[in-house]
């Protein structure tokens, strides 16, 4: 069983998730850790429950998602795994963050490519690919079908959805990616999203003014 703990990184309060299974295998998903301190606890962390993480996996290259990709696959010498779609992005992390008044330090760029068809696999564990592009042209979600859990990264959030006025944002697009991938997933699969707190697919079904019109 997928065992799942959640860091607060950054001025943006990026979610990173930072995921293991009984035989201590782990990945990273989304490490926003951007200062020493953030990098430290997740240091702690991983010694601490002795895990051999073994790659990071980016939702999308937005920079808030991936301060700490840098730091984490030098730290633990691993690959990143990203949409193709996302490499344009993911190599101009650095200008594209200084836009907004931060520094980030490069972040790899040979990278794994995301596909749908292809499972994420670590340890005794799996996660499916689900390609929701809008927020982003090649952002993804990760389904842990057995656990009932769906990290969202930017594409669903408690109450809300990811924008659509940044660069390869697309907001029909965003609407049909989560109405066809997400919005079928039964009720009670936990949403962990990039930003803000847990939600459930049935919960933002009832409530999220932006897809109650595509519940019913």
């Amino acid at each position: 069983m997928i065992q799942v703990k959640t860091f607060y990184f950054n001025e943006l309060r990026t979610c990173c998730y930072l995921l293991w299974d009984e035989t201590k295998e782990a990945i990273f998903i989304d490490p926003g850790c951007a200062s020493h301190s953030e990098q430290e606890r997740l240091k702690k962390f991983v010694a601490q429950e002795e895990l051999k993480p073994q790659y990071l996996v980016n939702t999308h290259a937005h920079f808030d998602h991936l301060m700490g990709n840098a730091f984490v696959c030098a730290q633990w010498e691993i690959k990143t795994y990203i949409h193709p779609a996302e490499l344009y992005m993911l190599e101009h992390a650095v200008s594209y963050c200084r836009v907004f008044g931060m520094e980030i330090e490069k972040p790899p760029v040979d990278t794994h490519p995301l596909c749908e068809k292809e499972p994420l696999r670590f340890g005794n564990s799996a996660l499916q690919v689900l390609k929701t592009p809008g927020h982003t042209s090649g952002g993804v979600c990760l389904y842990a079908q057995q656990e009932g859990f769906l990290i969202t990264g930017d594409t669903l959030f408690a109450g809300s959805i990811g924008r659509t006025d940044l660069p390869g944002g697309d907001y029909d697009k965003l609407i049909s990616s989560i109405q066809t991938k997400l919005l079928p997933l039964n009720d009670a699969v936990r949403v962990l999203p990039g930003h803000g707190p847990e939600t459930t697919i049935g919960g933002e079904r009832l409530h999220n003014p932006f897809l109650t019109p595509y519940s019913r």
